[in-house]
């Protein structure tokens, strides 16, 4: 709830949508639609104030995101990650894009050393860059190559959902129809599915299989 009770609008007020296997769909809408909020609530890193996040697991079980403790939601957060809208802002300068990349990785226990390293080359071949990139920081890229490596950030845990917030809005119009494709090429490669919110529905023509529409908080 926003405005106070007189003037009290809902952020996402009964919103119900699907989103399958290896789809992309688009969550279009004006600012203040309630679209990225939607997003955090996915996330978790909103708390509703009410209703259910489902998602089903790569065991088939179906759980209550808005139930899950501090351990279950970590596990929860390596299946569904976000790429940011700002290229810029999102990648920190002091740190290297091995680092960068790496993170979840190594937060995760996941990979150290050798490993960690080559398989942040792996990444980063993935989204087009050459594996020496990783020894450079971010102010050494473009704002189309600094995206190439948030996506590669997002991939490293090997999620099934990812999460796009307005990820191309920032970007020049040639670079935007680069990274929406690198994007497509990845979903079906590693079979992934998008949330892709976007103020713009030229791009979620584009890219989407199903859109939703938010206005005022609703579908």
């Amino acid at each position: 709830w926003f405005g106070g009770d007189k003037f009290a609008v809902r952020a996402v007020d009964d919103v119900s949508l699907d989103l399958y296997p290896g789809e992309n769909l688009g969550i279009v809408g004006e600012s203040g639609s309630g679209k990225t909020t939607l997003g955090r609530l996915i996330l978790r890193t909103v708390e509703p104030t009410t209703g259910q996040v489902l998602y089903t697991g790569r065991d088939g079980t179906a759980t209550d995101v808005l139930s899950l403790g501090k351990r279950a939601l970590r596990v929860y957060h390596r299946d569904v990650r976000l790429v940011f809208q700002d290229p810029f802002a999102s990648l920190n300068p002091r740190l290297t894009v091995k680092e960068v990349v790496g993170d979840p990785l190594y937060v995760s226990g996941l990979a150290r050393g050798a490993e960690l390293e080559r398989r942040v080359a792996h990444l980063l071949e993935l989204v087009g860059l050459e594996p020496a990139a990783m020894e450079r920081y971010p102010h050494a890229f473009s704002g189309g190559q600094r995206q190439r490596i948030g996506i590669a950030r997002a991939l490293a845990l090997e999620p099934r959902i990812i999460i796009a917030d307005e990820a191309t809005a920032a970007l020049d119009v040639s670079i935007r129809a680069q990274i929406l494709d690198l994007l497509l090429d990845i979903q079906k490669r590693l079979n992934l599915s998008f949330l892709f919110i976007s103020h713009d529905i030229s791009v979620v023509r584009y890219f989407c299989d199903r859109v939703v529409v938010m206005h005022r908080g609703r579908v």
